[in-house]
């Protein structure tokens, strides 16, 4: 066996640091909370106004089968094991 060098993976870039006082409620005196650091509703403030977070992209997955793995029993089959 012969070993293989793999680089690493290049580190992410830190992000900025976000404080209440960049925060879209806490410029326009909407916030209620008293915290120290950022609350889990924080929204930079923007010239634009208030916009909504950033959503993941929806992707539609390839189908695999063509058959479901499991289908309840049609109406004949059901007689059969019960009648």
């Amino acid at each position: 066996m012969s070993a293989v060098a793999v680089a690493a993976p290049p580190r992410a870039k830190r992000s900025k640091k976000v404080t209440c006082e960049e925060c879209f409620f806490s410029r326009n005196g909407l916030c209620a909370l008293d915290l120290d650091e950022p609350c889990a509703t924080f929204r930079p403030d923007h010239p634009d106004g208030l916009r909504p977070p950033s959503q993941m992209r929806f992707v539609f997955r390839q189908e695999r089968r063509r058959q479901s793995a499991w289908a309840f029993p049609t109406a004949d089959e059901q007689a059969r094991l019960h009648g």
